[in-house]
């Protein structure tokens, strides 16, 4: 055990839309994303998912509205609704997550942009 410096960790990779683990909490995993632009439509049928902004402004839309989600802010995605991450002006955003181990990336959705796995650092 011992602290994990999140600024450290998202200096470690460059890559948008490639989240990477840094923790487990019994079934959770913890995880750190750099987002830009629009992700894709989707929706977990089985798993909550939080999001917390570290650096920026998140934009998560939902079919019927946008919730702004500041530095310091969180938003909880209940299983089943359907939302799209993203971010407005070309800024890079910075987030940590938590979801379950195995949450598929994209969920049902294929897409270019999902990851099968995220790597650990």
């Amino acid at each position: 055990m011992k602290a994990i410096n999140l600024k450290d960790k998202h200096a470690a990779f460059t890559k948008q839309w490639h989240p990477h683990q840094i923790a487990t909490v019994d079934d959770m995993q913890v995880i750190l994303a750099k987002i830009k632009g629009d992700f894709v439509w989707h929706a977990h049928e089985n798993e909550d998912e939080l999001f917390q902004v570290l650096k920026g402004t998140l934009y998560m839309q939902f079919r019927d509205r946008t919730e702004v989600v500041k530095e310091g802010e969180i938003i909880v995605v209940p299983k089943g609704i359907e939302h799209c991450p993203s971010t407005k002006d070309g800024e890079e955003v910075h987030l940590l997550l938590f979801e379950k181990l195995g949450t598929a990336h994209t969920g049902e959705v294929e897409h270019e942009m999902t990851q099968t796995e995220y790597p650990k650092i």
